[in-house]
């Protein structure tokens, strides 16, 4: 059971590859402190850092792992799913048409109602008001041209977009294990 003080949410452990890269940047890839905990006890971790709160029972008393890493390596994918968030951290969450950041969604460029797919090489990250302004019409009809053409990224491609984003919340341990291209600030 936990100190009184120490809440679930608390104590997030980065969770490293076997290779100690982040599985993730962008999600940064953690786990709450009961997946950590269970982890070690299955022996799928090695502990490289720890927070000074512990986990204590009647017989059993540890401190917080806050990095772990992967005894077994995990390939990376060859190639991103296809999924809105990708679509975003490929933009770099901005709106390819007009730069926005906020109210951010996905517009075909070429629209579904004039055979348009939803492949990596025809959506891209619009802002509601760009996506209502444009709706069904092609770039040269409505005069709205992505910044950058829509492509199949690479895994490497979204891994340094995630690295452009941290978190809000970067606990000091994890500084060795992370590079960001600005400062961790803990």
């Amino acid at each position: 059971m936990l100190a009184p003080s120490v809440t679930s949410s608390a104590c997030p452990a980065l969770v490293l590859n076997a290779d100690y890269r982040p599985l993730s940047y962008y999600p940064l890839s953690l786990w709450c402190w009961q997946d950590t905990i269970k982890a070690v006890f299955l022996e799928r971790v090695h502990i490289l850092e720890e927070y000074d709160r512990e986990v204590r029972s009647a017989r059993f008393s540890m401190r917080l792992p806050s990095v772990v890493s992967l005894k077994t390596y995990i390939r990376p994918a060859r190639h991103p799913a296809f999924t809105r968030f990708n679509v975003f951290l490929r933009d770099e969450f901005e709106c390819q048409y007009c730069g926005a950041e906020e109210e951010l969604t996905f517009d075909h460029v070429v629209p579904r109602s004039r055979g348009g797919r939803t492949t990596w090489d025809n959506v891209v990250t619009a802002c509601s008001p760009c996506n209502l302004a444009k709706g069904g019409l092609l770039p040269a009809q409505a005069k709205m041209y992505p910044r950058h053409r829509p492509h199949s990224p690479t895994v490497m491609e979204l891994r340094e977009h995630g690295r452009k984003f941290p978190p809000n919340y970067l606990h000091e341990s994890w500084a060795d294990y992370l590079y960001w291209d600005s400062e961790l600030e803990p």
